[in-house]
């Protein structure tokens, strides 16, 4: 049995860590308000573009241009947006685990290509013999647009080489996805893998056709790596906004915790300081009644 010493350490070393579960609890209450605003902000922007990327571009043979024709995966490239700290339950663990789980299952024999956002996710796929070809840590405190630009640039130049030579064949990207954490609550979040490219080709066309000046290609060239830095951007912050809230959920579930613990080590010390305390008395009475 511990020493009632021992037990009165205990209890001050674990309201000090329950303290500092409150105070992260509040730091990440307070991001998750900051990013969420963002969030708020640049979603019907990205939802827009997606539905009119998805549902709008409507042209004939539209079969034969680079973002809608099919063609075999040979190699896929995957931005995956982790976390980049702990102490978050398992939020880290399911998107990583996701997006493997889409690589093993999905694309069987495709040559991966991982573009990490968040610190937690090279070591994952380093460790697991993945090619991790990018990675940006640090950077989801304060999600920045240039980075999702850059991301989509790289992304965009490789999907549409079409050299024959074999450094153009090694670098060629035939599908791009993007795996991130939506936002549903600040309880309930899930892992989304979208296809970024190619776009689906089989939509069926309706009356309404958009006119596109110079020509619809020459949109696509210009659009096409907007969308993609769109999508990107979007999902940094979305996914900033769940790591913050699952931190959040979780320093508080710590703190509630570390207060039970409490509660039961100081019932504990008690009862022991009792036992002490009546111990002492017996043995003072035994001591007068032997007088």
């Amino acid at each position: 049995m511990p020493s009632l010493k021992a037990i009165k350490r205990r209890i001050a070393s674990v309201n000090n860590t329950q303290q500092i579960m409150k105070a992260m609890n509040m730091v990440s209450a307070s991001k998750v308000h900051k990013n969420r605003s963002k969030m708020e902000a640049i979603k019907p922007l990205f939802d827009g573009a997606k539905e009119f990327f998805n549902q709008g571009i409507f042209f004939e043979h539209r079969e034969d241009s680079i973002y809608f024709a099919p063609r075999p995966t040979k190699s896929a490239a995957y931005i995956v947006i982790s976390g980049e700290r702990g102490l978050c339950g398992s939020y880290n663990s399911n998107i990583l685990k996701a997006a493997l789980s889409h690589m093993e299952i999905e694309n069987i024999g495709t040559k991966e290509q991982i573009i990490t956002i968040g610190a937690k996710g090279k070591e994952f796929y380093t460790r697991r013999n993945k090619m991790v070809v990018n990675d940006y840590p640090g950077v989801l405190e304060n999600p920045p647009y240039g980075i999702a630009e850059d991301i989509a640039m790289y992304l965009t130049d490789r999907f549409i080489e079409d050299g024959d030579s074999q450094e153009s064949l090694e670098n060629r990207l035939d599908a791009i996805y993007l795996v991130y954490t939506q936002f549903e609550t600040l309880l309930s979040h899930s892992v989304k893998v979208i296809n970024l490219l190619p776009f689906a080709s089989d939509i069926v066309a309706t009356d309404d056709m958009t006119i596109y000046e110079p020509n619809v290609h020459t949109y696509l060239k210009k659009a096409v790596p907007i969308y993609l830095a769109m999508a990107i951007y979007g999902a940094m912050i979305e996914s900033s906004v769940c790591e913050q809230a699952s931190r959040m959920v979780s320093m508080d579930s710590a703190a509630r915790n570390a207060e039970e613990i409490v509660d039961k080590l100081t019932l504990q010390y008690n009862r022991q300081r009792q036992s002490v305390i009546t111990q002492e008395i017996s043995e003072i009475v035994s001591g007068a009644n032997a007088i």
